[in-house]
């Protein structure tokens, strides 16, 4: 009270004046106390939005240019956010692995909170109990080896039905992007739903949810220009891609309801995604309740990311091998010689492919579907490889670059599949310098999705098809540009004609 009394005989000059003090002297302690922390070398930003204007069309390879100059971790802001760049993999190895904890988290994000109710999804949930539960259930329940191998039989009807297809177009003109996104569709649905969707509308879909991503929310990074994301319309058609599918799953999910109280007892071995669900959420005994909000997120998930990991990797690996006709001819000999003649490759005979696989993972070094791992935000103060790194920091590793780096690959924009024969390198990313799919926590959970439906897809087409370039393009000439998206996928359509081997 004395002190209050005290202020009071003050005029107001005097009183203003020494508030300016105390703020003028806080905010210097703040900043001589901020300028002690060794913090990650910049680029310089520009007002308001920071460095947006540095990302441009394909800001993997600017992020490259960028580290190259300011080093393997560097600060940018976009908009109001810090955001840490790692390009090496000693700084992904201490992001993933030594400091794993401190960075698996996600930030909130606009376009995932609107489409996966509230990023209930395993890729875009924050870090926590519930992630942790939707991830044991993914990996434990949709994902093991043992459900993975149930679902041969789809991936064997679908591979050959596309076989087929090829066969009928030898002399055509055929677009294999395309014919990758049909395979894989056609195998997620019927993994997922129990059945194929092949009505414009559903694909339509898809392919929105998919360009939702593409877009740049500014109010995920500038809250006070959110208007403009209303003005622009990227929220409204994000929330009427949210309802459309939310409509779309309930119809599924209901049709499954109602199939499961006609049949009266689960089946054993045959469920389809939604079954295996709908049976979790009236399980009581595991101590998690599936909610209905998570289980579409889970279910949308799988179209949004198996079907652009699988399609991408498919087409670029097609791509390399063609414009690399020493390594189609060495590939071609290895499973002809392990197919002894019989009409198609089998999941069996792929453990006898080393250069297949050398092959796949060779073009998801150069080409991995994500370039620039979903980010990450750092739940705490943390120091990485010297520099201090605030709560709060978004992370993004440019596992492009990463795979790209001629300090860690001999002539490392050059496609061979030779440097995967005799190493350690695994789909679980224990060592850094090859990150397709991620690493640590966050490491992707459908790897055991992917991969047996590319290893087959690609040794059956191979095996029965040569392919050329239509319009007497060489080989050699194929046009590799790409286009930065919610995954990388080739600038041009891949293009090609086909003609059987025997």
């Amino acid at each position: 009270m004395e002190l209050f009394s005290s202020l009071q005989t003050l005029s107001f000059p005097l009183l203003s004046c020494i508030i300016l003090v105390i703020f003028i002297c806080v905010r210097w302690i703040s900043s001589n106390s901020y300028n002690r922390k060794n913090i990650p070398p910049s680029p310089r930003k520009l007002p308001i939005i920071g460095n947006f204007h540095q990302l441009g069309s394909s800001p993997n390879r600017n992020f490259q240019i960028l580290s190259q100059k300011y080093g393997p971790l560097m600060l940018l802001h976009f908009g109001s956010i810090p955001t840490l760049v790692a390009s090496s993999s000693e700084a992904a190895k201490e992001i993933m692995k030594t400091h794993d904890v401190s960075f698996c988290s996600r930030p909130s994000l606009i376009v995932p909170n609107i489409v996966f109710y509230g990023s209930k999804s395993i890729s875009f949930a924050p870090y926590g109990e519930h992630w942790r539960q939707l991830k044991s259930l993914v990996v434990l329940k949709l994902l093991s080896n043992t459900r993975v191998k149930s679902y041969q039989k789809v991936r064997v009807d679908e591979i050959d039905h596309m076989i087929k297809v090829l066969g009928e177009s030898c002399g055509t003109t055929i677009d294999m992007g395309l014919m990758f996104a049909s395979l894989t569709n056609n195998i997620i649905c019927r993994i997922a739903l129990g059945r194929k969707l092949d009505e414009p509308k559903y694909k339509n879909l898809v392919s929105s949810l998919v360009d939702a991503f593409t877009v740049l929310n500014v109010g995920s990074y500038i809250p006070w220009l959110s208007w403009l994301d209303l003005v622009i319309g990227s929220v409204r058609k994000a929330e009427k891609i949210a309802k459309e599918f939310d409509e779309f799953l309930e119809r599924i999910i209901e049709e499954h309801v109602n199939k499961k109280m006609r049949e009266g007892s689960k089946t054993n071995g045959g469920e389809d995604f939604v079954d295996i669900l709908l049976d979790l959420q009236e399980d009581n005994t595991s101590g998690f309740t599936l909610q209905r909000d998570s289980l579409k997120a889970l279910i949308l998930e799988t179209f949004a990311a198996a079907t652009e990991t699988t399609q991408t990797g498919l087409e670029w690996t097609l791509s390399e091998l063609i414009k690399n006709p020493r390594v189609m001819n060495k590939l071609q000999q290895e499973v002809t010689e392990i197919a002894q003649g019989r009409a198609m490759i089998s999941e069996e005979d792929l453990e006898k492919m080393p250069y297949l696989k050398a092959v796949i993972k060779e073009a998801l070094r150069l080409h991995p579907p994500l370039p620039l791992l979903l980010p990450r935000i750092s739940v705490k103060d943390v120091k990485i490889m010297g520099y201090d790194i605030e709560a709060g920091t978004q992370v993004i590793i440019n596992a492009w670059a990463i795979g790209r780096d001629p300090a860690l690959w001999e002539e490392s924009n050059k496609f061979r599949p030779e440097r995967f024969l005799n190493n350690s390198i695994t789909y679980q990313a224990t060592q850094f310098e090859w990150l397709p799919f991620g690493a640590g926590r966050r490491l992707c959970p459908g790897i055991q999705f992917s991969v047996p439906v590319m290893e087959l897809a690609l040794a059956n087409i191979v095996y029965k098809f040569d392919m050329t370039l239509p319009n007497g393009t060489k080989n050699e000439d194929l046009d590799m540009s790409e286009t930065f998206g919610t995954a990388m996928h080739k600038k041009s359509p891949l293009l090609v004609l086909v003609t059987p081997r025997f």
